[in-house]
């Protein structure tokens, strides 16, 4: 009876083992899933370590930007918020709005009834929406992922500017046809040419400069006009069949 039960023992242990290392060749077989890092998002034709990488999920890509974003800085913002005047009833529109801050620091220094910022590249426009939203004035501001010289900016009581001395150029028959008399026109570090401004303001290092655009068929129309390079006529057409400027995209000094 002992033997017996000693072989029964060594023959239930010997049956343990052996299921054990079945388990253990069983898991062995199953492949171990890791977690995969996260891919960066390019744009086409774009390095990884551009700052538009991800710009594909945040908005459209319309075209190349003309100008490389460099913000204006906040003292020169103030300064040019200043000498357009604004107040609580303005409309502002900021043409190439990169992050944000004009028509943010409009909406909360100045107190406008509402702000359009408009950039082509979709990377701004999330960041701008961010740091709108962090101000807390996402309730009178937002930005449109547009090409300026499409959107429509008719509504503006002020337009801001930090493009070059050529896209200026290229901009100004558009803001003669669509902005009313009297809107507010400033733009910092570059002027329109021949068109002369009403004001020139020096921010250290830094030159703002100020326009009101004139109503039209009075001297100062024309004057305007003559700068831009093109007649009353063409005033009419769509910027992008106007005389082109010659410009190149080698961003802002």
């Amino acid at each position: 009876m002992k033997n017996r039960g000693t072989m029964w023992l060594i023959t239930l242990a010997l049956c343990v083992a052996l299921a054990g290392l079945d388990v253990s060749a069983s898991a062995a077989e199953q492949p171990t899933t890791l977690p995969q890092p996260d891919r960066p998002s390019t744009t086409a034709g774009e390095p990884a370590s551009s700052t538009t990488t991800g710009a594909a999920t945040s908005g459209k890509i319309l075209r190349p930007p003309d100008v490389i974003y460099v913000p204006t800085p906040y003292n020169v913002v103030d300064a040019m918020l200043t000498v357009a005047s604004v107040h609580a009833g303005d409309v502002l529109y900021d043409l190439g709005s990169g992050d944000g801050r004009i028509p943010i620091m409009a909406a909360q220094k100045y107190h406008i009834a509402r702000g359009v910022g408009i950039d082509i590249n979709p990377q701004r426009i999330k960041e701008a929406e961010a740091n709108c939203k962090a101000a807390g004035v996402d309730d009178r501001v937002r930005f449109l992922n547009e090409d300026l010289f499409e959107a429509d900016i008719s509504d503006a009581t002020i337009v801001t500017l930090y493009l070059l001395p050529e896209l200026n150029l290229k901009l100004l028959p558009k803001l003669l046809r669509d902005l009313q008399p009297g809107t507010r026109i400033v733009s910092h570090a570059f002027d329109m040419g021949a068109w002369r401004p009403e004001r020139t303001i020096k921010v250290g290092d830094n030159t703002v400069y100020f326009w009101t655009i004139p109503a039209k068929g009075t001297p100062a129309y024309a004057d305007a006009l003559a700068a831009a390079g093109v007649t009353p006529t063409q005033t009419k057409q769509p910027v992008t069949n106007l005389p082109q400027q010659t410009h190149h995209d080698t961003g802002r000094p």
